[in-house]
């Protein structure tokens, strides 16, 4: 007995599914699909600390990512930067990654630059946000920074004396942050912050990471870690809320990055989960069509 169903199946040209997968991805990036998650506790108890932090306190925004991972960690630090521009931080951007640099120009331009450059209270360079810039050491470079920053970077990124900031007055080291918040790839990233900045000082800390560097970091939550965004997902969660909190204009998906790349993300694992179920339907079928008729 045959089926020329499952004849046509198991003769399937995997170019097919190659398109399939092609589709899944692009359809919802053309049509702008996204996809909401619930909020999870460690990403609510970053934006609830950003949320309780008084106006003007200090956070260190440590960038520790590259390009590569970008895709998952690019919109976390847009969200986490413009959090703190609606509440009126004091941003310290740093990163111990060379490739860290331009993410950083990336994030205070798309931000600041496009955001908060102007209006009643625009934010100025030297005063409400500085670039420190790559510090070359690793976690040398934390320990230092924790315990002196001019002596771990005299100068900021363009070059201009530390003293000559009035955002760096009274900041000595870490220790006179209110938050780090680390946007991790890997090493040297949020583990080392943890180690060698936060807990000696005793100054707050939250980090997102890649989704496969979370294995190392939950353990440090929520002990160490005040919360722990994770993946993309954990970017999505926090557009959620940034965008409830502050609908106008943080609702608009132009300004939600992580919301559109979840879109494609969800479409396609639910095209994988299905070849899946698909690929062990034709296994069980061509064993049973052995076994009744060998």
């Amino acid at each position: 007995m045959t089926s020329p169903l499952l004849d046509k199946l198991n003769t399937l040209d995997r170019r097919w599914i190659f398109l399939s997968m092609a589709l899944a991805v692009l359809s919802p990036i053309l049509l702008q699909i996204g996809s909401d998650e619930t909020p999870s506790p460690p990403t609510i108890k970053l934006f609830d600390e950003i949320e309780r932090l008084p106006e003007g306190s200090r956070i260190l925004m440590a960038m520790d990512f590259d390009p590569t991972s970008a895709a998952e960690l690019y919109p976390m630090a847009l969200s986490f930067t413009r959090h703190c521009c609606l509440r009126h931080h004091k941003l310290y951007f740093v990163t111990i990654w060379p490739t860290g640099k331009p993410m950083i120009e990336s994030t205070i331009k798309a931000v600041i630059g496009a955001d908060f450059g102007s209006g009643d209270r625009p934010y100025q360079y030297g005063v409400d946000y500085v670039n420190l810039g790559y510090l070359a050491g690793e976690a040398v470079a934390i320990s230092q920074i924790s315990s002196d920053i001019r002596k771990a970077r005299p100068q900021d990124a363009r070059g201009t004396s530390l003293d000559e900031l009035p955002i760096m007055s009274g900041v000595i080291s870490v220790k006179e942050m209110d938050l780090i918040v680390n946007a991790s790839a890997g090493f040297p990233g949020g583990k080392e912050w943890v180690q060698y900045a936060a807990t000696p000082q005793k100054v707050p800390i939250a980090v997102g990471c890649t989704g496969v560097q979370s294995t190392q970091l939950f353990p440090y939550y929520p002990d160490q870690l005040l919360g722990l965004v994770t993946g993309i997902r954990g970017a999505i969660e926090y557009e959620t809320m940034l965008a409830a909190k502050y609908p106008n204009p943080y609702a608009n998906r132009s300004k939600r990055p992580a919301f559109l790349r979840g879109g494609a993300q969800r479409w396609a694992h639910r095209l994988m989960i299905g070849l899946i179920v698909l690929g062990n339907g034709i296994h069980l079928a061509n064993r049973y069509r052995r076994t009744t008729h060998p």
